[in-house]
């Protein structure tokens, strides 16, 4: 008899801890066994942007051309970038596995620091980012 009562309960514990566990996996974004992939259509891999030239702080003339490459971007025209919030246009030029991007300082700014400022769109807040860096233009 106790032992009937054992295993019944034993059966009833591990039925109830199935749901919690299947839960847990379920959410943590890891892949479940099974068959699910885990992944959705909104999945993506973050956007990054690096090598920019000229280098932070350089000092520069003003209409000099800036560059930066882009990587984990499925259209460059997602990128945008602003000096001293004023839009810059860009070209972008893929070079696998990687856009390579320039664009021009505007050349009315003169003797001032500015922030060359990038900014690539995505379908989710977690496929965006901004980044930049200063440069010193002369004259």
């Amino acid at each position: 008899m106790k032992k009937q009562k054992l295993l019944a309960m034993f059966f009833i514990v591990n039925m109830l801890s199935v749901p919690v566990a299947f839960a847990a996996e379920h959410h943590s974004g890891h892949k479940m066994a099974g068959g699910g992939s885990g992944e959705s259509a909104s999945t993506c891999l973050k956007p990054h942007v690096s090598k920019f030239t000229p280098a932070h702080l350089a000092k520069v003339a003003p209409g000099s051309e800036f560059s930066f490459v882009a990587f984990n971007i499925s259209n460059p025209e997602h990128i945008t970038a602003t000096v001293k919030k004023v839009p810059v246009e860009l070209v972008a030029e893929f070079k696998d596995p990687f856009y390579v991007v320039k664009g021009k300082l505007p050349a009315f700014l003169k003797n001032t620091a500015a922030r060359i400022n990038v900014k690539v769109s995505g379908k989710t807040s977690h496929c965006e980012l901004e980044n930049g860096w200063l440069v010193n233009i002369t004259e």
